[in-house]
């Protein structure tokens, strides 16, 4: 269920100094639904106390801050791109104020995701390891895919991402992973191969294969290979910026603010395909 929510929506961003999070800024401040209420960054970070817009040349008069608890008292909801301990910690924070929370961070261990499962008991959150639209409706298109070509086709996913990106394989790459693991009917674990080295002997039957390539300032792009005898399908997806994820993440903290039901909600169901 929905609830009608009163425009605009205040928002937080937290990595606010980042390059995502000036993006969401810039985003954010053009938006017609949406009002940019705090600018967060971690404690040791040099942007501390500066104007939030100031770099991308719109000054705001939100100084960046590390006091999430500030910051959610006069938020509607918080938009997270950093790195897994700083979220969870922002996410405790968000349980606390019911403050709802859209969550584009990477990296997760098991019991991270489980302790992020216990603050959506609390608030509503949007998590998702991709918040661009097309790799949403990507990911329907592998499944799809891996359940229609069956089990004579090899499935192997390529990745890139710049060079100052800290995980992989990328949390996208991971995403297309399951979505090819579901339509095959099988488990990722269970089929997962993430290195080649030496002789590893012949390809296992039914694996689920993963390269991880870094370099440059390449934003992002995502392969999935189903390798036939005599073809091969290729489903990709290219980010030219991060204007693509910025939206999605909005669009997103549009929708979670209006939900009446806590819990862990995906980009499907922002983009109705659930």
């Amino acid at each position: 269920m929905t609830r009608v929510v009163n425009a605009p929506i205040r928002v937080a961003i937290a990595g606010a100094g980042g390059r995502m999070g000036q993006v969401l800024i810039e985003l954010t401040l053009q938006s017609s639904k949406l009002k940019f209420g705090a600018a967060l960054e971690q404690e040791q970070s040099p942007l501390l106390g500066c104007d939030a817009g100031a770099r991308i040349g719109h000054p705001t008069g939100i100084l960046i801050s590390s006091n999430i608890d500030e910051a959610m008292r006069g938020s509607d909801v918080l938009i997270d791109f950093t790195r897994p301990c700083g979220t969870l910690r922002h996410a405790e924070v968000c349980a606390d104020h019911g403050c709802a929370m859209v969550i584009g961070t990477t990296g997760f261990s098991e019991d991270e995701k489980a302790a992020l499962a216990q603050y959506a008991g609390k608030v509503p959150m949007v998590i998702a390891s991709n918040m661009s639209v097309g790799v949403t409706v990507l990911k329907r298109l592998v499944e799809f895919a891996a359940k229609r070509l069956g089990s004579g086709y090899d499935v192997e996913i390529v990745e890139i991402h710049h060079k100052h990106k800290v995980d992989a394989p990328s949390g996208t790459a991971l995403l297309l992973g399951e979505a090819a693991a579901a339509g095959m009917g099988v488990q990722l674990k269970d089929k997962a191969i993430f290195a080649r080295e030496g002789v590893t002997g012949e390809r296992p039957v039914g694996a689920i294969g993963f390269a991880t390539l870094r370099g440059g300032d390449v934003v992002g792009e995502h392969t999935v290979v189903f390798c036939g005898e005599g073809e091969r399908v290729e489903l990709t997806h290219r980010a030219g910026s991060r204007r693509n994820f910025a939206a999605g993440a909005l669009r997103a903290a549009e929708f979670v603010v209006a939900q009446e039901k806590t819990g862990v909600y995906s980009m499907e169901d922002v983009l109705g395909l659930s």
